[in-house]
This record gives structure tokens, C-alpha cells and sequence, in this order.
């Protein structure tokens, strides 16, 4: 190997090592900065808790010196009670930031005071000391007291809420340097390769010019042809050093690379690009545009032809972070995706190829659209909240003298049916604030231990003249005690507003399955779900076989007045009753449905004393396998988990999203020991006439479904036969590697 070889690998190693360190530190910052902006998120929260309850204390002590009922008084003592540990948690978590530790000191003791100066007039007007009342409110000081600690609670928010967007943009800043980097760092590599070869190649020339030069030297020429072919052989072995380190970095990258020719053609790709965008070395990008609809970032406008990516970088475009989002024709999930470019040039400086790195950004989109969704909702049962508790005080003045009307109006019937007309009005209107109290989380719960098996089957008996006959009704109860701290009548109200959802769903008839089992929600699931505090839930879930829900209408059915159903057919109040309920309880909502499939509504209630410590017991880990699982998903976010979770436990994993795409790589001779598919699946074929397709040309067939349906809501909508194994969802790690082991043992065969 001559010097100017060992220089270029010399300096093509060292720029490695620095490219490599500085991925590594900015790698260690974007951690950090995820999760600062977490912790700001969390305080945030806190802000708000704190918030609410000096809201709910004031609204009762306002509440008892109009009405002195004993309710409001417990009211305020409870909101009361609650505000300590809500402040000390709201110091602890702004310990970081001196400004807001300065002004939540300020602000600690006004609350203090304006909890004291209310406990003062409660106690006055226990005492029916009006003389002292008077002489509180003509000091004005709890109003003084209330806009100062609001203005100062506002202030905190304010200022968390700057470190918020301050925080998340650092945090994109540096994802994109570290992207830019890990780019840079693979055009070194391939760079370098080149050189090597081409010096390589140059001295091997050479070697054969000297050969044919002369042969009276013939025993110098040897001895020169020894020497410089043991050069060769430190220079392959270096130049293999070097190769393994561009492929275990090119492989090991987390964004998917491609590597073009002029002619789009993808000359490099490496495995997150065969996974991500299913482009692979050969392919030609011209003929893969047609498989999907290319929109950019707002997801409604289509991204012209000379638009795309690939078009612009061969025409000599750089860019960073172009956000596209890709929607297959296939069906299968949008993907979000952050997309770099870098032309490549000849020795004329033409464009010969470029370089395409894509970043898969769906899971942090979802985040985000699920924390706005949170934020929404949160900022709606505010509103609603504050509108309905005055609207409440109107309409106590309203129906108290359209009551007393009625009663003086006994000689006059026109007049009284009149006073009656109102008073049934103002009685609708009651209910409808009720209703938005629901929603708003602030209706008066009397929680207590109750036994979920025994009040199901109770409010089974309420349903059935309710559905009436076309609608028949099942239940799936899990055996033992199941007992849940929630208001009865707040879960028979929801019961009954998702039965009759349901029943609407149904206008031709079908089957509602109510059913119960004792879960645990693990902390990925939390993760995935920002509301959700890991721990033991009693599930009770609603199943029928109705029209489904599309996705726009999924996010939006929690929401107050939102209803698909004709005018005078439905308030658009059921689910966001039940919404309140669950969350004012302390649990859980999901909702899982696909057009034409049914609806599954899951709620996960607070566990009662008696099944906490039994529903949190840890199941015992199954274990893994070296089997190769075929997973068919088109849900990212659930497929790429999955597949995570299958290699951890040591298995070989192949993917596809729909059907069609399974189909295909199962008719290319892709081998695998189990199918692992999702019942609902795009592509033309549900993921059981999926599994019977492939056993017509593999008998013998091992499969096990998935699906968010129940189980037992899946068996009775006739999806599948008795016999065949399913894996409900969500499902946690050891429950996926039990029956991943179940049914490669042979439990799991096709059907049919």
C-alpha cells in the first residue's frame, strides 16, 4: 500500500470516528431534549389540576352561600383537601426553573388565603351571621385574592408553555443535525470505498505494465511482484475493515437510504428502506410511484410529477427535511415521512445519481394529534363546564318561579298550561346541562365498590325492551369476583347511552355483546396513550355488528354535540357522557372500528379493593423461539411494535401490510412457520380468507389472528370459527410471546 492509500484510509477513518461521536453525543441530546419537553408537558398539567380545583372550590363555596346545601360544602372541602398535594406536586416538578419557583411562592400563599377567606363566609353563613358576611364582602378581599392567583396561575402556564415550544424546536433541531450527520457519514464511506478501489485498481495497472517490460529481471520482478501483492493483500484487508464498517453503519441506520442512478433506478438500499418504503436494489422509483398517492404535509394537497423527491434531487436540487405523506392504494396505513436529498455528480459535473434518506415521522405525528385531541377535548369540557354550572343557577331562578306559577295559576287552565310548557322546557334544559356536566367531568360522582359482573347482568334485563327484539343481546363475564370503585349510576347511564348507539348502528338488527375481564395496562401502552396511568383495570367492553365508524368520525365521537345522525335523531351527547364518566372516574376510553365491521367500545374502570392486588399479578414470561413469524398488519405503529417485539424474544420476522403484498411475497417461495395476521386487513381479502388463500398452497398451515374486537365479539359477528386462535388487542409482551408459543406448538391451524 503506498502513502497516498494509507492517507486516504488514515483520514477517511479518523472523519468516521468524529462522524460517529458526534451521532452519538447529538443521539444522547435529542433523548434529553424528549424528555424535557415530557416534563414540560407534565407540568402543564399540573398548572391545570391546581387550576381546576381552586375553580371547584370557589364554584362551591359560591354554590353554599346561595343555596347552604350540604353537598356544596363537601364539595368545597374536598376540593379543598385536594389543592395540598396538587401544589406540592406542581412545586416539586417546576424545581428546575427558579422564575417559576419565584412565582408559584407568590402565588401558594394567595390560594391559602382565598381558601380561608371562603372557609370564613361558609362558616358565617352556618352561623347565619349575616352582619359578618356583610363585613367580609365589603372588604372585597376574596375577589382581589382570586384575580391575583389567577393572573399568577396564568402566568406560570404561560411561561411553561413558551419553554414548551422552546423546547420542542430545539428538539427538532437536533434530530435534524443528527439526520445531516448520519447522512454526511455514509457519503464519506461510499467516497472512500470508491477511492480505494480506483487505487487499487490503478497499482494492479501498473504491476502488469512492469511484468511485460523486461523479463531479464525476471527474479527482481517476482520479488517485486512478492512484495507488492503482500501490499495488496494489507490493502484489501483494510479496504474490508473499511467496507464492514460502512455496511454495519449503512444497516444499522434507522432512516431508509437510497442510493439512484440518472434514470431513478435504486443502485443502494439499505434495510430500513426495504422495510419503510419496500424499495429494494433494482427497482426502479419511475414504476413504484403508481402503487401510492403522494400528498404534501397537510395530507390534502397531491405532489406534483416534478414535485416528487426523486424528480427534484436528479435535477440538481439539495433539500432537507421535505415533509410528504404517502397514502398506498393498498389501503394500508398514511405514512409520514421527512425526506433529505443530495445529487451526485460525474467529473463533467453532471448529475450521474443522487441520494435519498427518508425519515419515518408517523409515530410522532400520532403523538401529537393525540395530544391535541387530548388538549381539545380538555379545553371543550372547560368551556362546557363554566357555561353549564351558570347556566344551572339561571334555571334554578327559572323553574323555581315557573313552578310557583303553575301552582297559582289553578283558576286560570290557559295560562297554567302555558307555566307548564316552560316548566317542562326548563326541566329539558336541566337535563341537558346535566349531560354537559357529564362531560365536563364535574358531575356530583358517589363512588363505592361495585361488583361489575352482578350490575351488568342487572342492566342487561334494563336493555332488552329498550333495543327491542331485532337487537339481540349477549354477554362474556369473566368468572370470580370483579368489583370496580365507580357511581352505578354513572355506569348504567353509559351502558345505556352506548347500547342505544349501538342499536342505531344496527337500523336492520344484529347482535351487542357486553363483556368483562380483569386487564393490565403496561407502561407502553401508556406511553402510547398520554392520558393512561399503567396499572390493573377492570375491562367492560360493548360490541355490535353496526356500520362502523370511519376515522374522522372516531375523533371526533367524544366530542359534545358531534353526531352523525339525522337532525331530531340524537343530541350528540351519549359518548361524550360516557367520555367524562370514565375519565371523572379515573379510567380509560377506547374506541376500535372499521367501516362496515362493527364497533367495540372499551372501558377501563378503576379496580375496586378487592381484585387491585389479584388483577396486578405478573404473568409468567413465555418464552421466545428462532421461528420465522409472518406478521400481516396495516397499522404502522401496531406492525413495526410487533415486529420489535418478535425479534426481541429471538424470532425472524417478514411483513407486509395488506393482503395483496402478503400474497405476493408468500408466491415468491417466502418461508415462514406462522402466519400472524390481523383479521380486518386492506388488500381484498380479510386476514381469515388471507389464511385459507395460503393454505390451499401450504397445508398444514400455522396461524393466529389479532384483532381489536373482543374475542368473544369476534366468534359471534362470524368471523371466525370455533378453535382458532386469537390475540386481542392491545395485548402486552408475554401475553403476545404465549401465544406466539401456543400456536407454533400446533394450536393455531387455518380454518376451513
Amino acid at each position: 500500500m503506498n502513502s497516498s492509500q494509507r492517507v486516504i484510509l488514515g483520514a477517511g477513518l479518523a472523519v468516521l470516528l468524529l462522524i460517529t461521536a458526534a451521532s452519538i453525543g447529538l443521539d444522547v441530546k435529542s433523548r434529553a431534549d424528549s424528555a424535557w419537553v415530557k416534563h414540560t408537558v407534565e407540568v402543564l398539567k399540573k398548572i391545570s389540576e391546581v387550576r381546576l380545583w381552586v375553580s371547584r372550590a370557589e364554584s362551591a363555596a359560591r354554590g353554599y352561600e346561595i343555596y347552604r346545601t350540604a353537598s356544596f360544602l363537601e364539595e368545597f372541602q374536598a376540593a379543598r383537601s385536594r389543592m395540598t398535594p396538587a401544589l406540592a406536586d406542581l412545586k416539586i416538578a417546576i424545581g428546575d426553573n427558579p422564575d417559576q419557583v419565584r412565582l408559584f411562592e407568590a402565588t401558594e400563599p394567595l390560594i391559602t388565603r382565598r381558601l380561608d377567606v371562603a372557609s370564613g363566609v361558609i362558616k358565617l353563613r352556618a352561623n347565619d351571621d349575616q352582619a359578618g358576611v356583610e363585613a367580609l364582602a365589603g372588604r372585597a378581599e376574596g375577589r382581589g385574592l382570586m384575580e391575583t392567583l389567577t393572573a399568577n396561575l396564568e402566568q406560570l402556564a404561560a411561561g411553561e408553555e413558551k419553554l414548551l415550544t422552546a423546547r420542542e424546536a430545539d428538539s427538532r433541531r437536533t434530530g435534524i443535525v443528527l439526520l445531516g450527520i448520519d447522512v454526511i457519514g455514509a457519503l464519506v464511506i461510499l467516497l472512500l470505498v470508491l477511492i480505494v478501489m480506483r487505487e487499487s485498481q490503478r497499482n494492479t495497472v501498473a504491476l502488469k505494465s512492469t511484468l511485460l517490460e523486461t523479463t531479464a529481471a525476471n527474479q527482481q520482478l517476482e520479488a517485486a511482484v512478492a512484495e507488492r501483492t503482500e501490499h495488496l493483500v494489507t490493502a484489501h484487508d483494510e479496504l474490508r475493515l473499511s467496507v464492514n464498517v460502512l455496511q454495519s453503519t449503512f444497516s444499522s441506520m434507522a432512516e431508509a437510504v437510497l442510493v439512484i442512478d440518472a434514470e431513478g433506478t435504486v443502485l443502494l438500499s439499505n434495510p430500513a428502506a426495504e422495510r419503510m418504503l419496500l424499495h429494494r436494489t433494482g427497482m426502479s422509483l419511475r414504476n413504484l410511484r403508481a402503487l401510492s398517492d403522494v400528498f404534501h404535509g397537510d395530507g390534502v394537497t397531491p405532489l406534483g410529477a416534478d414535485e416528487l423527491p426523486s424528480v427534484r434531487v436528479l435535477r440538481g436540487d439539495a433539500f432537507e427535511n421535505l415533509e410528504m405523506i404517502v397514502r398506498p392504494h393498498s389501503g394500508g396505513t398514511l405514512r409520514h415521512l421527512m425526506i433529505s436529498g443530495r445529487p451526485m455528480h460525474d467529473g463533467q459535473g453532471n448529475v450521474s445519481g443522487a441520494v435519498l434518506v427518508y425519515h419515518d415521522a408517523t409515530s410522532s405525528r400520532e403523538t401529537e394529534r393525540q395530544l391535541q385531541q387530548s388538549q381539545k377535548l380538555d379545553a371543550i369540557g372547560k368551556l362546557t363546564g363554566g357555561v353549564a354550572h351558570d347556566f344551572n343557577n339561571m334555571l334554578t331562578v327559572i323553574s323555581g318561579n315557573t313552578e310557583t306559577l303553575v301552582a297559582s295559576l289553578k283558576e286560570q287552565p290557559e295560562l297554567q298550561r302555558t307555566a307548564r310548557l316552560i316548566d317542562d322546557a326548563a326541566e329539558r334544559c336541566a337535563e341537558l346541562i346535566q349531560h354537559l356536566l357529564a362531560f365536563a367531568r364535574k358531575q356530583p360522582l358517589q363512588p363505592r365498590d361495585v361488583e361489575i359482573n352482578a350490575a351488568i347482568a342487572d342492566i342487561t334485563k334494563l336493555l332488552r325492551p329498550t333495543l327491542g327484539e331485532q337487537i339481540q343481546i349477549e354477554t362474556a363475564l369473566q368468572q370470580g369476583p370483579m368489583t370496580s370503585h365507580i357511581d352505578p349510576s354513572g355506569l348504567t347511564n353509559a351502558v345505556l347511552n352506548m347500547a342505544i348507539n349501538a342499536r342505531d348502528a344496527m337500523p336492520n338488527g344484529g347482535k351487542l355483546l357486553l363483556e368483562t375481564h380483569r386487564v393490565v395496562l403496561d407502561e407502553a401502552y401508556a406511553q402510547a396513550n398520554a392520558d393512561v396511568r399503567p396499572g390493573p383495570y377492570v375491562m367492560f367492553a360493548v360490541s355490535d355488528t353496526g356500520t362502523g365508524m370511519p376515522q374522522s368520525v372516531q375523533d371526533k365521537a367524544f366530542e359534545p354535540f358531534f353526531t352523525t345522525k339525522e337532525v331530531g335523531k340524537g343530541s350528540g351527547l351519549g359518548l361524550s357522557m360516557v367520555y367524562g364518566f370514565v375519565k371523572q372516574s379515573g379510567g380509560h376510553i377506547k374506541i376500535y372500528s372499521e367501516d362496515g365491521h362493527g364497533t367495540t367500545i372499551k372501558l377501563y374502570l378503576p379496580p375496586g379493593e378487592g381484585t387491585t392486588e389479584a388483577a396486578a399479578a405478573i404473568a409468567p414470561q413465555a418464552e421466545g423461539g428462532a421461528e420465522t413469524i409472518f406478521v400481516v398488519e396495516d397499522d404502522t405503529l401496531v406492525r413495526n411494535f410487533v415486529i420489535a417485539q418478535l425479534q426481541s424474544l429471538g424470532y425472524k420476522t417478514v411483513a407486509a401490510g395488506d393482503s395483496r403484498a402478503a400474497l405476493q411475497l408468500i408466491e415468491a417461495g417466502q418461508t415462514f412457520d406462522l402466519l400472524f395476521t390481523d383479521v380486518v386487513i386492506p388488500g381484498g381479502m380479510s386476514g381469515r380468507e388471507l389464511a385459507d388463500e395460503v393454505a390451499k398452497r401450504r397445508p398444514g398451515l400455522k396461524v393466529l389472528y389479532t384483532s381489536g374486537y373482543t374475542d368473544n365479539a369476534i366468534v359471534h359477528h362470524g368471523k371466525l370459527d370455533d378453535g382458532v386462535m386469537l390475540l386481542t388487542k392491545p395485548y402486552r409482551r408475554n401475553q403476545l410471546a404465549e401465544m406466539i408459543r401456543k400456536a407454533l406448538g400446533g394450536g393455531g391451524m387455518a380454518a376451513g
